[in-house]
């Protein structure tokens, strides 16, 4: 992966993914967002629409967003390789830190069962030109 895309995904910027929803049609969440210097990481709840969705058909599409400039972005296709329970609570913690500065406030209430996902790029489709 490029630099500037290290960049924006180790900081606390806008992601949006989009997924497939049964019917075909697009399903797109904004969503918090990691690296681990080789793949996106998104951290999900077990139940969700866009897990529904990659359980169903992996491909996603990614676009990060520089929130100092919403203009430069990238936007990427790519493969969810790994949904993963293990390791998600502490990751969920880890991404919330970077977003408010504070550990995960479970903010959809209940108890949720977190899902990290792993996203493979595949191509990158749109980057800054600046």
């Amino acid at each position: 992966m490029p630099t500037r895309l290290l960049d924006l995904l180790n900081a606390p910027n806008p992601c949006l993914i989009a997924t497939t929803n049964p019917d075909g049609s697009p399903q797109m969440t904004q969503t918090w967002v990691d690296t681990d210097g080789k793949h996106v990481l998104i951290n999900t709840v077990q139940g969700f629409r866009k897990l529904r969705n990659i359980e169903r058909d992996p491909r996603v599409a990614v676009s990060i967003l520089d929130g100092a400039d919403p203009s430069t972005y990238y936007s990427l296709a790519g493969t969810v390789i790994s949904m993963d329970t293990e390791g998600a609570r502490e990751s969920i913690d880890r991404i919330a830190e970077k977003y408010t500065g504070k550990p995960y406030q479970n903010y959809g209430g209940g108890e949720q069962v977190r899902v990290l996902l792993t996203i493979r790029v595949d191509r990158i489709i749109h980057a800054p030109w600046h």
